[in-house]
């Protein structure tokens, strides 16, 4: 049995070394960068260097905060339609996208960004328009953070796709996946455009276009890129507490929930807006968790009744 055993562990670190190994070496040949694209404007959003973009020039502005591994470029086919009513704002949020990575990575750093945005587009001070905030999945918990802590810039709230809270089990056990095996695991997923197709049309539905595999993922090849996902995601996604959240049904802003029917990701729609005094939520018949992909109309008629009530 002790020849047996130590036999096996002779395997056990054959086997761990050649992994070992093989991870560095790859790590080594993926180790390059992938340039941004031309054109992106940035502006300073508190203290984080920030990647944005407007659309439209009339009507109540809408500022548009995207979700985890998003960016401005995820609301591509919504913005058209609410441009044409609304002057329209979105700027990647610092940890994704091309905004400078700038830690921590806790919702209210990410509040102070987005509130710093609204201070460099005229928005929600003395005398300005106040915003309607439209947060997806993650952006949902940053746009409510950003409203409970200055209710006065703010005129309007939308829950999309997400509740805001945190992850059930505080979120992935990235503490198991230790360097360098975790470098390579997220370059391997990275580089397998099949892969990302098939998360992509489950997340997004059949009624969605086809992927964009260079829009999604450049801009987690960009320096400092990788080391912002893990520490983002070290202790779960930023997000709000319960107890805070209900603290909207006391803040006089509209508020509103909109969920696909499928989606599975965003929490429960009807709880959300119980939790936060919203009306009834809105629920889109056949979308899952992109809904601003797959569904821009509904998404935007959505928007409008907001506007209207704020």
């Amino acid at each position: 049995m002790k020849r047996f055993l130590r036999r096996v562990l002779i395997v056990v670190v054959v086997f761990l070394v050649v992994i070992t190994a093989g991870s560095f070496g790859y790590n080594a040949f993926t180790s390059g960068t992938a340039s941004a694209p031309d054109g992106l404007k940035f502006v300073q959003a508190g203290d984080v260097r920030t990647r944005y973009e407007t659309w439209g020039t009339t009507g109540t502005p809408v500022v548009l905060v995207h979700g985890s591994v998003e960016s401005v470029d995820t609301w591509s086919r919504l913005v058209p339609l609410l441009a044409a009513k609304h002057r329209v704002y979105a700027y990647d949020i610092t940890g994704y996208g091309y905004s400078e990575r700038k830690a921590p990575y806790t919702v209210e750093h990410l509040a102070a960004q987005l509130l710093g945005f609204l201070d460099a587009m005229h928005l929600g001070g003395p005398g300005q328009p106040r915003p309607i905030l439209v947060g997806h999945s993650l952006g949902a918990g940053i746009a409510a953070e950003a409203t409970l802590e200055a209710p006065a810039r703010v005129g309007g709230l939308m829950f999309l796709d997400g509740d805001g809270l945190p992850l059930p089990g505080g979120g992935p056990p990235t503490a198991l996946i230790v360097p360098p095996y975790r470098t390579t695991l997220f370059r391997m997923v990275l580089g397998s455009d099949w892969l990302l197709r098939r998360i992509y049309k489950a997340t997004c539905g059949p009624s969605c276009p086809a992927m964009d595999v260079d829009q999604w993922v450049r801009p987690f090849r960009q320096p400092g890129a990788e080391k912002a996902v893990w520490e983002m995601t070290a202790h779960g996604i930023p997000a709000v507490p319960a107890d805070r959240l209900a603290r909207l049904r006391d803040v006089p802003v509209a508020t509103a929930v909109v969920f696909g029917a499928l989606d599975t990701q965003g929490g429960n729609a009807d709880e959300t807006a119980t939790r936060i005094g919203a009306p009834a939520p809105t629920i889109i018949p056949g979308a899952n968790h992109l809904t601003p992909i797959s569904n821009p109309g509904e998404i935007a008629t959505a928007v409008d009744a907001l506007a209207a009530r704020s």
